[in-house]
């Protein structure tokens, strides 16, 4: 055990690109590693349970990844993780226990106070806890999904733009999913059923829940199984217009939307998947919208640590309306096609060399967004890209326009094609580049035309 100690802390230590700590190894947990590790982030993988672990060691990854197996609650395994290392970019507590991801949470914030923490709760305590400590991300699956139902029901055109945006660069865009308002049945009514009644009743639409579980059920909901055509009837399935097939066997999820389909042919139908092995099962069932945890997880635990300006544009989104929304997706379809587009954010650092001669050295003329949209090899050519989000000073403008000007320490939040993020780089780095794309002028090439252009 020693020895296995000492090679996973020699394995941590040798690490010098950013990686994140994952700990928990279920689901989730393998989901996130492979995401980070697409996109090009080492990991160093916590689970206390070896036949969990026991997947890890299969896993073939491009980024170093590194495993112990281990209680991430103790703070020497924590440190040993390499969490107060300066490429450490962050921790997820992603175990099965909300105990266990708010106590992880909190050592870790201890730790390393830098640090960027994210924990999955779902109860209402364990949030109430963190929000108060502050520093860490608190995500809720089931809350998550809340959101995209309400935004279906009320935002439908805000919601395929955010999935659009979230999604894999150069794939298909979803498609547009609208809910219908009327009346519901709920399958189900833990705490993934509880989540999307809240989200009903805020809509002013009426449901019926059905659980076996009498603590589920309460006064309102009918006791029994949705299986039983019975209760589905006595739940209103003849007069609804959707059905949440939401237990947490998914074999019955499936059976569920059967059985619904045949009392009622023409309904909205939601699904929850809860093992990955089951997948065909969810397939099957034609859902409009599916559930799956580690799929919710993935997509925002990465937005929120990777891409935070993204997730900040999308939450000014939500409060947008549906035809803000076709707008945006119009303006960036003109530019990508139908495709899913890249996005980026773009920090204007003084300290880079083209920054500080456009904001220090030479002001005039003054550095625009629509200098960051000309070829830094021909400014006749415009960049193919969508600025979405400018943050500056504290100040959020959406979709700035191109004559804006820009400042030190402004962030731009960009979608457009892959490889234009590498010319805006380039741009703000390279003094030449940017007094070329500024005025026009051509850079000198040769030593003695530099010397003369800078006296």
């Amino acid at each position: 055990i020693a020895l296995g100690r000492y090679r996973f802390e020699a394995r941590v230590r040798r690490m010098t690109d950013p990686f994140f700590v994952v700990c928990g190894y279920g689901q989730s947990g393998r989901k996130l590693v492979a995401a980070l590790d697409e996109i090009g982030f080492g990991t160093v993988v916590l689970e206390s349970d070896p036949d969990r672990a026991r997947a890890h060691l299969v896993l073939d990854t491009r980024q170093p990844s590194a495993l112990l197996i281990a209680d991430a609650r103790a703070p020497d395994v924590l440190e040993a993780a390499g969490l107060r290392m300066p490429n450490c970019a962050g921790l997820v507590a992603l175990t099965s226990g909300d105990e266990i991801n708010q106590s992880i949470a909190i050592s870790a914030r201890a730790i390393a106070r830098n640090a960027e923490v994210l924990a999955r709760v779902k109860s209402r305590g364990a949030r109430e806890t963190l929000e108060a400590m502050g520093g860490v991300f608190v995500v809720n699956p089931f809350d998550t999904f809340a959101v995209n139902l309400s935004m279906a029901l009320q935002q439908p055109d805000v919601l395929r733009l955010e999935d659009w945006l979230s999604g894999v660069p150069g794939e298909k865009p979803p498609p547009r999913v609208e809910a219908p308002r009327g009346h519901w049945v709920i399958a189900g009514y833990g705490r993934f059923g509880h989540a999307v009644a809240g989200v009903l009743q805020a809509a002013g639409l009426t449901y019926k829940p059905i659980d076996i579980d009498p603590a589920h059920c309460g006064e309102e909901g009918i006791l029994g199984s949705a299986l039983a055509e019975e209760a589905l009837r006595k739940a209103g399935i003849e007069q609804a217009c959707g059905i949440v097939a939401g237990t947490d066997i998914d074999a019955n999820n499936l059976a569920i939307v059967n059985s619904a389909r045949r009392l009622k042919r023409k309904l909205f139908v939601v699904v929850r998947q809860n093992l990955v092995g089951n997948r065909s099962l969810i397939e099957a069932a034609r859902a409009d919208l599916e559930f799956v945890q580690s799929v919710v997880m993935t997509l925002e635990i990465v937005q929120l640590l990777t891409t935070p300006l993204l997730n900040r544009f999308l939450l000014l989104a939500r409060k947008q309306n549906n035809v803000w929304a076709v707008g945006v997706a119009g303006r960036i379809r003109d530019v990508v096609g139908d495709t899913v587009p890249h996005t980026w954010a773009i920090d204007c650092d003084p300290a880079l060399l083209g920054a500080r001669r456009a904001f220090a050295e030479k002001p005039e003329p003054p550095l625009a967004i629509a200098h960051l949209l000309m070829d830094p090899d021909d400014r006749r050519q415009v960049l193919k890209a969508v600025p979405l989000l400018l943050l500056s000073g504290g100040r959020d403008v959406l979709l700035p326009g191109e004559h804006t000007l820009l400042h030190p320490g402004d962030r731009i939040l960009f979608a457009g094609e892959t490889g234009v993020e590498g010319l805006q780089r380039r741009t703000l780095s390279d003094d030449g580049a940017i007094d070329y794309l500024r005025t026009g002028r051509e850079p000198p090439r040769t030593w003695l035309g530099r010397l003369l252009d800078r006296s």
